[in-house]
């Protein structure tokens, strides 16, 4: 008779998992996520499967994670003028908080990550990672009257986060950020 699956500690194991690929990059191998995680490479496939899998639920996990935590710094907050809350958006995003992300989900790099079979794992990442981010955008805007411009917003935090990951001129890419901001007050 075989083990019952136990939800918790496969969660426990992606949970830790995710924080150490965030911490230290996606590793070519499964050792460093089972040290990580205090367990065994077998433990690991009997939770996940295979390494693409583990790797596939790994990135959907970290992206939740990324989602909840810049989803929060987006939101429209009583008395707070919307523009001064995308200002703060961007040294959170560019700070020690945010690097794991950007790194993480860096649009070249989630494009060249293939499974075994050299298939994409997640086909479907480069769409999502724009569209996600449009809805709490519009609904900050809005109160400035300006919801339309969530695409303009986002088109511009994410060429300003190429350009910093091009070039690291961070003092730059913050005052490009700032002088933007200015601009859509005026």
């Amino acid at each position: 008779m075989g083990r019952r699956p136990q939800p918790e500690i496969r969660e426990r194991l992606l949970d830790a998992c995710t924080s150490y690929a965030l911490d230290h990059g996606l590793p070519d191998r499964m050792a460093p996520l089972a040290d990580a995680a205090g367990t065994s490479t077998r433990m690991l496939v009997y939770h996940f499967g295979t390494r693409d899998q583990l790797l596939r639920e790994l990135l959907g996990r970290a992206r939740e994670w990324q989602l909840d935590a810049f989803g929060q710094l987006l939101r429209l907050r009583p008395g707070e003028p919307y523009l001064d809350t995308l200002a703060r958006v961007w040294g959170e995003l560019t700070g020690p908080a945010g690097r794991p992300y950007l790194r993480m989900f860096d649009q070249q790099h989630i494009a060249q990550l293939r499974d075994r079979a050299g298939r994409p794992l997640w086909p479907g990442f480069r769409r999502a990672a724009t569209t996600d981010w449009l809805g709490p955008l519009e609904h900050g805007l809005a109160s400035i009257g300006r919801p339309e411009l969530a695409t303009v917003v986002l088109a511009t935090l994410r060429g300003l986060l190429m350009d910093l990951d091009a070039t690291g001129d961070s003092d730059r890419a913050a005052r490009a950020w700032q002088d933007f901001l200015a601009a859509i007050g005026s």
